[in-house]
């Protein structure tokens, strides 16, 4: 047992022991089928404290040689599976934390070479009659184990992107390039690697480091594949963890879910766990890194982010090509290349199957507001955002001509680069003068009823606030919109709800480009 090679299961076993722990053990059968097949190289990318180092320390208490883990995984899912014990403490593994590498040593510059050295040393020590000569690469101490001993070694490199996301100097980088490069692009040492998984908040760099992992199969937040419910909390962990803390969970979607993979509804892990402790709904994931990550890169207007900025802010998808960046810290050439990066890091979420990306959550959306608050090309959005609370109060008090006004800032701002005269900027103006509402309600666009469908429904999931149905007209009047609400009975829509309703009617007129708006009380 040792620092490197065949570590304890002493990391693990303090994550199940801390409370609160959600078994992802499953995950451990998938990547068992991947081994020792064309398909053993795994890069896994996914946002800070989405789990990745658990993760890693759990493929290392089950694959590790340096302990005994039945006992620790006995009572866990990965227990009932037919092939349990097959791979259980069977492999050498060599674990990597490459970021506390990075920023614990001095001589930055020789890192690999030290890292390498000690590592080495670990593997002599297990195998003293392994025929190691002191000038030997760490590629070359594993073949040589190999080749001896038929002995397989399972590679664990967490934070692989550090160099990269600390735009090291070249000649660091190339030591680090070689270093991958005889790990991972050797056919002669292939056979004596079960299988290598890496992590990182960047999937892999495509250009140098590229060529060094190629042969890596990657598995991101654009798409996570077989691994999409192990990236996150999926729905009924999170209702487990809600029912037995107490904690209302569709308050906590409202502030933690929102991203989507292959079917899973999942949530942000940090959050929710931190929830569970302390039984406050806030930003909890934001507080762990900073918001100007946003600010950075959507400032003055870059590449001409802002309308979509807005159009994100108000609650809409934007469309996004994920396809083109190159997975750096730098090389951002459009906007689709800021939205993919921002993907990566957990600030938007992605939709695989249309193509677009948003904001996910409350919790999120907080972190760009910070990041609009400090912008003054985004004066305007972040004045509408804070009078939107004002707004809320004032709808609920039936001040129609408080609602007017404010619609008539909010479409204005949302329409750029828009006709607007467009319903769909309309429906954007009113998401963004509302959005502090999102912190008590959620939102419903174009909600199915029997006969027809409302325009916007606001449904609370906190006491004591009235829902709110606001239907849109164009040309008429506010009140014809409020006859249509009640004609068409857009009420028996919201079956579980009863209490306080408010029917919002607003007109916009086209040529006046005004709006008007009547609100009628309604209980249910």
């Amino acid at each position: 047992m040792g620092i490197y090679l065949n570590p304890s299961n002493s990391n693990f076993t303090e994550a199940i022991n801390t409370g609160n722990y959600v078994d992802k053990t499953m995950m451990i059968d998938v990547v068992s089928d991947y081994i020792n097949t064309n398909n053993k190289y795994i890069c896994m990318s996914r946002p800070r404290r989405f789990g990745k180092t658990i993760a890693g320390n759990m493929l290392a208490a089950y694959y590790s040689k340096g302990c005994d883990s039945d006992a620790l995984f006995s009572s866990l899912k990965i227990a009932s599976t037919p092939k349990y014990r097959d791979n259980l403490n069977k492999y050498n593994v060599i674990q990597i934390d490459l970021n506390s590498e990075y920023q614990n040593i001095g001589d930055k510059d020789n890192l690999i070479k030290i890292m390498s050295d000690k590592i080495k040393e670990e593997i002599i020590d297990e195998f003293p009659d392994a025929d190691i000569q002191s000038g030997y690469s760490l590629a070359e101490s594993m073949q040589e184990v190999f080749t001896k001993y038929q002995e397989q070694f399972v590679l664990l490199i967490d934070e692989y992107d550090v160099y990269v996301r600390e735009n090291v100097p070249q000649e660091q980088l190339d030591a680090y390039l070689s270093f991958l490069n005889g790990l991972f692009k050797s056919n002669t040492l292939r056979p004596a690697i079960a299988f290598a998984y890496l992590t990182g908040i960047l999937p892999i760099v495509r250009d140098k480091i590229q060529s060094k992992l190629n042969n890596f199969h990657e598995y991101t937040f654009v798409d996570a594949e077989d691994f999409s419910e192990y990236i996150g909390f999926t729905a009924e962990e999170v209702k487990e963890i809600c029912k037995t803390n107490n904690i209302d969970y569709k308050e906590c979607c409202s502030w933690y879910d929102g991203y989507h993979q292959n079917g899973f509804e999942l949530f942000n892990p940090e959050s929710v766990v931190k929830l569970s402790k302390r039984g406050r709904f806030e930003g909890y994931w934001g507080k762990t890194s900073s918001y100007k990550v946003i600010s950075d890169r959507i400032r003055h207007n870059t590449y001409g982010i802002k309308d979509d900025v807005i159009r994100m802010l108000a609650g809409e998808s934007v469309d996004v090509n994920v396809t083109s960046f190159m997975n750096t810290m730098n090389s951002f050439e459009t906007k689709s290349d800021i939205m993919t990066y921002l993907i990566h890091l957990g600030y938007l979420t992605y939709d695989y199957d249309e193509k677009t990306c948003r904001i996910p959550n409350g919790e999120v959306r907080q972190e760009w507001m910070n990041a609009i608050e400090i912008d003054e090309d985004y004066k305007t959005t972040d004045e509408i955002i804070k009078a939107s609370r004002q707004l809320l109060d004032e709808t609920i008090k039936g001040n129609g001509e408080a609602v007017e006004k404010a619609l008539d800032v909010s479409h204005i701002h949302v329409t750029s680069n828009r006709s607007y005269n467009n319903e769909d900027a309309l429906q954007s103006a009113i998401y963004l003068a509302y959005l502090y509402a999102l912190n008590k309600y959620t939102v419903v666009k174009e909600m199915t009823t029997g006969k027809g469908f409302a325009d916007v429904v606001y449904i609370p999931y906190v006491p004591n606030m009235p829902a709110m149905i606001i239907e849109l007209k164009k040309n008429k009047t506010a009140e014809s919109a409020i006859n249509q609400i009640k004609e068409k009975k857009y009420f028996d829509s919201l079956s579980k709800y009863s209490g306080n309703l408010l029917f919002v009617g607003i007109n916009y007129d086209e040529n006046s480009k005004t709006h008007t708006c009547t609100i009628e009380s309604f209980v249910k």
